[in-house]
């Protein structure tokens, strides 16, 4: 009897552990199935860091279209300071007004005082204008701030510069000589005009992408402050840097 009593406990805790060990094989295989979640396309994809605050400095190079068309270079020191150069072609396009005003002034500077027969010229009249080449250079300081709040990846910047500017441009006009009764005649003339000046500027540069790149827009005013002192022009762009 003590036997039989023997026998059947020690049944009772064997069938005990066995289901034990079973259910922790199934919870184990369970638990393995769900060790790598499902993630869709959207979530999966993944942002380049760049701009980490352990990792400055950095560079950018790339382009940017509007007023004027350029190629742009900008490096990071730090997290708040940056420096940047663009060269490229002024929108000529929307010069045209400013152009066209300079004639007179230098149609007498240019032209009058260096023609042979200018002083047999009694009437000179604008006929039109071609812009044969319209380069800048602009090297400017920013100071940036992170604008994360906003959206993430965002900076906002403000900062000033100089630009460096040499247009050519190619004048025609009528005239009338003196003794010819009336007849129109027609000539024109070439200058380089050097001059430079000022910018401030203020802009945004976006940086959250699955690529190494920036997209940024700016706006800037231009003052010149050597052909004519006083003249300002609004201009700007949007852009797109590599960054490394």
């Amino acid at each position: 009897m003590h036997f039989s009593k023997t026998y059947f406990f020690i049944s009772i805790l064997g069938l005990f552990l066995s289901q034990g060990s079973l259910a922790q094989v199934r919870k184990s295989i369970k638990s393995g199935s769900f060790s790598v979640p499902r993630v869709s396309h959207r979530k999966a994809k993944v942002m380049c860091p760049i701009f980490e605050a352990s990792q400055y400095p950095y560079q950018g190079i790339g382009f940017k279209v509007g007023d004027p068309f350029a190629l742009s270079y900008k490096f990071y020191p730090s997290k708040h300071w940056s420096f940047a150069v663009d060269g490229g072609k002024a929108a000529s396009g929307l010069y045209n007004k400013y152009y066209r005003g300079l004639f007179n002034g230098l149609a007498k500077r240019d032209t009058l005082s260096t023609d042979p027969i200018s002083s047999q010229k009694s009437t000179l009249t604008y006929y039109s204008h071609k812009v044969l080449s319209d380069l800048f250079l602009e090297a400017k300081f920013l100071y940036q701030w992170d604008a994360s709040k906003i959206s993430k990846g965002l900076m906002l910047y403000g900062g000033a510069g100089w630009q460096w500017r040499n247009t050519q441009i190619k004048y025609e006009y009528n005239y009338q000589q003196a003794g010819s009764y009336g007849e129109d005649r027609f000539g024109n003339f070439t200058i380089n005009r050097f001059t430079f000046g000022p910018v401030v500027l203020a802009g945004f540069e976006y940086s959250y992408f699955s690529l190494p790149v920036s997209a940024f827009i700016e706006v800037e005013m231009y003052t010149d402050a050597l052909v004519d002192p006083g003249y300002h022009r609004f201009q700007g762009g949007v852009g797109l840097r590599y960054i490394f």
